[in-house]
């Protein structure tokens, strides 16, 4: 079977799963970098799987990052991944791509297919042009932790995401209509709807699509991939590939130098935008406020507050009859909106941004969060010393184009889905020899 196809940066895996007698529901755990605000979730997690053998003890979920000595936790993630390996836990299967069928209360269930790509082939550097596109901006401040697990881990699991531009529906779709043999099918656990996984192992049909996917290519220079979730941890795989190098010589057979992902069709119909919104902590929001009305002072800009939520709801719903920028907030008390008539970027985030990042430079005792759902973030503003900004979702149609002429987003513009849609730890892979 031909396991690579370097011109389209694609590697044929070899999968580990866990082996028959193990619950899978406890085995399988949500992406690390969500619910980072919300530390009952994992705590809620860790009561559900127990003693069990789950990836709950292969990760570090950010919600931890400021909890215990890392280093110390990291070694013990990195024990147990070579524990799993040498006393069965984990089974290797014979090469193959899967297809998932992640059911999660939509029309129709999301469809991805897991392969391998080739960190060679990408470059999260602003201003990159590789195959494989970053679509925000790399936080250098969120690698060290990501490379700190990878870099003396036996084996990776993913949670990481990547976009294709299908519109017809050529790569993943058919698979879905072939009659695969089944890896499984359970319902994973806090929500996170069913999922399926079906073998793609037969050799002409791992050909066939790799063909499909190399009609794909566009521009000059050429993309194909864009990385939907999970960018910072494709970069922290990047940099470890690159730090392994240096050590050592490394060919194009190391498994090192390949990275586990989910591809997944931009057209998909279960595939959704979500915003992400910003809940800065640690300030006094009024001063904020203040500080920001005067960053845009020379874009226009205005500054309302509402009475109440019903009509701050009703006014931050309605969308400018120009190219202003409305930034809606809320904190503990108040209810706002802060709009920028002229604003010099094109993206409400990249605006936003524009004036926070120095802010927070600024203010060292502030930290900004992610949060997805507008919801969460209303009970999290809850607390004094909080403010949260509700930011609007891209439409997912504009990314690609967005990406080769423009360059990667702001960090966090846009979210595939809701928070309990991420993608859940599963599959396994080598990446030592």
């Amino acid at each position: 079977m031909q396991r690579d196809y370097p011109e389209i940066a694609l590697h044929v895996p070899t999968l580990l799963l866990p082996r028959p007698e193990i619950p899978l529901p406890a085995w399988s755990v949500i992406a690390c970098d969500q619910y980072t605000s919300q530390p009952e979730y994992w705590e809620e997690t860790r009561r559900l799987v127990g003693e069990t053998p789950s990836t709950l003890d292969l990760v570090l979920p950010e919600a931890h990052l400021r909890q215990g000595d890392q280093e110390e936790t990291i070694g013990r993630i990195n024990h147990r991944m070579a524990r799993f390996l040498a006393d069965g836990t984990l089974i290797e299967h014979p090469p193959a791509f899967m297809l998932v069928e992640r059911d999660v209360g939509r029309s129709a269930p999301r469809l991805g297919l897991l392969v391998a790509l080739d960190l060679e082939r990408f470059d999260f550097s602003d201003g990159a042009r590789e195959l494989i596109r970053s679509t925000e901006g790399t936080d250098p401040a969120r690698l060290p932790a990501r490379m700190a697990v990878r870099r003396h881990a036996p084996v990776e699991t993913p949670h990481i995401l990547v976009l294709i531009d299908d519109p017809d529906g050529t790569v993943i779709e058919p698979l879905h209509r072939c009659d695969l043999p089944q890896a499984y099918d359970f319902e994973l656990i806090q929500g996170g709807g069913r999922v399926r996984g079906r073998w793609v192992n037969e050799e002409k049909l791992i050909g066939t699509t790799a063909s499909r996917l190399a009609a794909l290519v566009r521009g000059d220079p050429p993309m194909l991939y864009a990385m939907g979730d999970g960018n910072h941890s494709f970069a922290a795989a990047r940099a470890i590939w690159e730090e392994s190098k240096e050590r050592e010589p490394a060919g194009p057979d190391h498994p090192g130098r390949y990275a586990l992902v989910e591809l997944v069709n931009i057209h998909d119909a279960a595939l959704c935008f979500e915003p992400i919104h910003r809940l800065v902590d640690g300030v006094e929001p009024q001063e904020l406020l203040q500080a920001m009305t005067r960053h845009f002072a020379d874009q226009g800009v205005r500054h309302r507050t509402y009475p109440d939520e019903g009509i701050w709801r009703l006014v931050s719903a309605v969308e400018p009859a120009s190219r202003a920028h409305r930034l809606p907030y809320r904190t503990a008390t108040t209810f706002g909106v802060v709009e920028i008539e002229t604003p010099a970027l094109k993206l409400e985030t990249a605006t936003l941004h524009a004036f926070l990042d120095p802010y927070l430079e600024r203010h060292g005792a502030a930290r900004v969060d992610y949060i997805h759902g507008e919801a969460a973030l209303a009970d999290l503003c809850r607390t004094e010393g909080r403010i949260g900004f509700v930011l609007p979702a891209m439409d997912k149609h504009d990314l690609f184009a967005s990406v080769v002429e423009e360059g990667a987003t702001p960090r966090k513009t846009f979210s595939l889905g809701e928070a309990h849609e991420k993608r859940f730890y599963l599959e396994c892979r080598r990446i030592r020899p």
